[in-house]
């Protein structure tokens, strides 16, 4: 069982798994810190607000609170029901802007393997000689006669 499994875990496609979620995770990080550092505080600028992903609607606060009303940090921890709708749209801004980017990705990936494989099909000889099919004609036509 422990062979079966060094031979699962050998195999291509189990390495190239890990290593795209490893670097998929690094890779979100970026897109988050883009997003949060430097897309989202000028949406907010434009938009008249500096931290665009505190924006909430306050439903109820729980009794004894007595931390500031537009502290969306606080009012979270301290439990407070609340819709999060700046922080919604952060998080929609950041799937489009990571998934821009990894269609970039997988298409330029797409252009560089139709390049490598156009050189192959160029580089590839030609036939030299008769072709597995003349070879057999000229087999059947000698029983022939």
């Amino acid at each position: 069982m422990l062979s079966e499994f060094k031979a699962f875990i050998a195999k291509g496609n189990v390495m190239e798994l890990a290593v795209a979620v490893i670097i998929g995770g690094a890779f979100g990080t970026i897109v988050t810190s883009l997003t949060g550092d430097i897309i989202m505080p000028l949406v907010g600028a434009i938009f008249g607000g500096a931290d665009f992903s505190s924006h909430f609607i306050l439903l109820s606060v729980p009794e004894g609170y007595e931390g500031a009303m537009d502290d969306y940090a606080a009012l979270k921890e301290a439990g407070a029901a609340m819709i999060g709708y700046g922080a919604f749209v952060t998080a929609v801004i950041n799937f489009v802007i990571l998934a821009f980017i990894i269609f970039l990705l997988v298409r330029y990936a797409a252009k560089v393997t139709a390049q490598f494989e156009k050189k192959e099909e160029e580089a590839a000889p030609a036939p030299t000689g008769p072709t597995e099919i003349d070879l057999l004609t000229e087999i059947r036509d000698a029983l022939k006669k």
